[in-house]
């Protein structure tokens, strides 16, 4: 099994590219619906270590306002860093299990789409690394149309994010999706055969 590791800053379009994976024949595995699963069934009271540190007020109906605490966490980096530091060893937990999941399924290829896969040390699980890059104008824009926020709260959640200069260093691939779509479905199907070819 071959394994991928998605990653780019908020609203770059990952999810397009696990769209066209998945259609390829991937196993897609999105940390971020892992993360929002490990907080709607509260798995490990994971709900209470959230609330002793961020306080009642992002709790309603026993269940975490994730639109509060994302402005909280956006906002204030120290805060970003106590809740990544609650959520990435859960997420780390159910990553591993599905990986196993997959190895034993004789999954030939799995993409682990994470925004935040060189932050959380998760690229030490994965064969290649592939980052997705966008200009930010184009991040701030998308995130305004896609969330409903100010331009200030698009700006903020764009620059709490490890700098994209930073991942592409670290990268085995870049994707450039600002190009046509056209172009970046050919650039995803060159690679594919590249790595189907020795499986």
């Amino acid at each position: 099994m071959k394994i991928i590791g998605l990653t780019g800053n908020i609203a770059s379009g990952k999810s397009a590219i696990s769209y066209i994976l998945k259609n390829l024949g991937a196993e897609v595995v999105d940390m971020d619906k892992i993360g929002k699963q490990i907080q709607e069934l509260n798995y490990k009271k994971v709900i209470e270590k959230i609330e002793k540190r961020f306080g009642k007020e992002i709790i309603e109906n026993e269940k975490i306002n994730r639109k509060k605490l994302g402005s909280i966490v956006f906002s204030d980096k120290q805060a970003l860093i106590d809740l990544n530091s609650i959520m990435i060893p859960l997420m780390t937990e159910k990553l591993k299990r599905t990986i196993d999941e997959n190895r034993k399924k004789e999954t030939k290829v799995l993409v682990v789409d994470a925004a935040i896969l060189f932050e959380a040390n998760w690229d030490k699980f994965v064969d290649y690394v592939w980052v997705v890059y966008v200009p930010r104008e184009t991040q701030i824009n998308r995130l305004i149309k896609r969330e409903k926020i100010t331009q200030e709260e698009a700006i903020m959640r764009v620059d709490s994010q490890e700098s994209i200069d930073e991942k592409i260093e670290k990268a085995d691939v870049v994707i450039d999706n600002s190009k046509n779509l056209e172009a970046v479905k050919l650039k995803i199907l060159e690679l594919w055969n590249v790595i189907t070819i020795s499986i």
